[in-house]
Order: structure tokens, then C-alpha cells, then sequence
């Protein structure tokens, strides 16, 4: 029974939390607007992973800094040098892109390399238990930092012109979100891989858009669904022999096209004179 193997439990694991970790930070990059954010992120870690595989050094690591990087320039550096953000992610999202294909190229035996495959396309056989402890240390500090300033993430995400008239500094939890989705990607590469990973960030958030307009039910179902697609593509992964990363994006835009079909908001609108 494949369940008894244990790279199929530290996979099961990693997919409850990665799932869950990217459809919570997917409904602060929705709501607050963040998706070419999202985007330029997601491909910093995976240029950073793939520079990791080129010269043969934890991809984790590699992955962290181009992702605090892009952080950065995104986010403090874009505002102290008075550039829009939008034009930061322009010039980020196709360097990310053409540096990793660059790093990867360069890698040995490239196309071959089992870590290769991973940055690409994600791969259950290459999660450890460190990264299973990881993942869960990024989970639970998740959960106690969005718990601890919710009231203003929350005010942030329903209107960040009516928070910053209340008197929030939006800024440092602008900031906080950004550095968040690094984070979250880059612990959540190995599971998808670096070409897919940003579809997590968006289908289960959306999924939930599609039914809920209380944000406290949205933040609780989008990660569930976040999880459920990447338990679901890794079960269809293991059936039909396919990457793991590419059956999580399958599945999690399959969750997106259902509720997009029985979407009430759809339905209203349907009816409206």
C-alpha cells in the first residue's frame, strides 16, 4: 500500500501544509491586488532555485534570497525611489524568468537532474523531514502573525485608502505581505515547482470569491480548498504516473471552473433585468 511509504507520508504533509499556506496568502494577494506581486515572486524563488542547482547548494536557500530580494525591490526600495510597483514587477517578472533558465542551462546535466525536475515541476520524492519542519514552523508563524494584526490586514484588504485615513501605516503591512508569499513559495517549490507555483496563489482564493463575501469564511476555505487540490493532484499523480506539481494546478483549476459554474454571484447576475 503506497500509503505505508514514507515518502508518500512526508508528501501527504507537505501538501496539507503548503495547500493551506498558499490559498491563505492567495486571499491577501487577490483582495489587496497583489497579482503581478504574486507573479514576480513566485518566479525570484524559482530563479533562486535554479541558481541553487547550478552550483550545487541547497536550492532552498538560493530560492530565499532571490525572493527577500525581489521583496525588496518591490517593496522598500520601489517606494524610496519613488517608482510604481507595477513597473518594479515588469522589469522583475521577465529577469526572474530568463535568469532561471539561464542558472539552469548552466546546471549539469540539466534535464536529467532529479533536482531539476523538482524546480520545475515540483516533485514528492525530493521532500525531507527538514523540510516537513520548515513548512511547519512557516505555518504556524503564519497563522500567529495574521492573527495578531488581523484587524488591520483586514481594513488593508477592504479598503487601503479608508485604513490609512483610520491612521494604519499600511506600508510595513504591505510590506509584511509581500516578504509572506516569498516565503510561502519558496517552502512550497519542491511540492509544485517554480513554473506552476503562482496557480495556487490564485485558484483556491478565487474558488472561495466565488461563493463567500465574508472574509472570515474566505480565509478559512480558500486555504481548505488550497489542500484539497494539492491532496487530490498528488493522488492523481500517483495513479496516473504524471508531475505532481502539473495535477495540482489541474485539479486546482478544475475546483475554480466548478465554482465558477455554480457561482451564486454568477447566477445573480444571470437573473438581473
Amino acid at each position: 500500500m503506497w500509503l505505508e511509504l514514507a515518502f508518500i507520508q512526508r508528501a501527504i504533509i507537505a501538501c496539507i501544509l503548503s495547500g493551506f499556506l498558499t490559498g491563505l496568502i492567495g486571499v491577501f494577494v487577490v483582495r489587496m491586488r497583489l497579482s503581478a506581486i504574486g507573479y514576480s515572486m513566485s518566479h525570484g524563488a524559482f530563479a533562486g532555485a535554479a541558481l541553487g542547482v547550478a552550483i550545487s547548494i541547497n536550492p532552498l536557500l538560493t530560492a530565499l534570497l532571490f525572493s527577500a530580494a525581489t521583496a525588496l525591490l518591490i517593496g522598500p526600495v520601489a517606494d524610496k525611489a519613488r517608482l510604481p510597483p507595477d513597473l518594479i514587477t515588469s522589469i522583475a517578472f521577465p529577469l526572474n524568468m530568463a535568469l532561471a533558465f539561464v542558472f539552469l542551462t548552466l546546471s549539469p546535466e540539466v534535464g536529467l537532474s532529479s533536482e531539476v525536475a523538482s524546480v520545475l515541476w515540483g516533485s514528492i520524492v525530493s521532500m525531507t523531514n527538514e523540510d516537513l519542519l520548515w513548512l511547519t514552523i512557516l505555518f504556524s508563524s503564519t497563522l500567529a502573525l495574521i492573527g495578531l494584526f488581523w484587524k488591520e490586514l483586514f481594513a488593508i484588504m477592504f479598503d487601503r485608502k479608508m485604513a490609512e485615513a483610520d491612521g494604519i501605516n499600511t506600508k510595513p503591512f504591505l510590506y509584511f505581505i509581500i516578504f509572506l508569499i516569498g516565503l510561502v513559495i519558496t517552502f512550497a517549490l519542491k511540492l509544485v515547482g517554480g513554473i506552476l507555483i503562482f496557480a495556487l496563489l490564485f485558484n483556491p482564493s478565487s474558488s472561495a470569491l466565488q461563493y463567500l463575501q465574508d472574509m472570515r469564511k474566505i480565509i478559512v476555505a480558500s486555504p481548505i480548498l488550497g489542500a484539497l487540490s494539492c491532496l487530490s493532484g498528488l493522488i492523481a499523480s500517483i495513479y496516473l504516473d504524471l508531475p505532481v506539481g502539473s495535477c495540482i494546478v489541474l485539479f486546482s483549476t478544475l475546483i475554480f471552473a466548478i465554482s465558477v459554474l455554480f457561482s451564486p454571484k454568477r447566477r445573480r447576475k444571470e437573473v438581473k433585468p
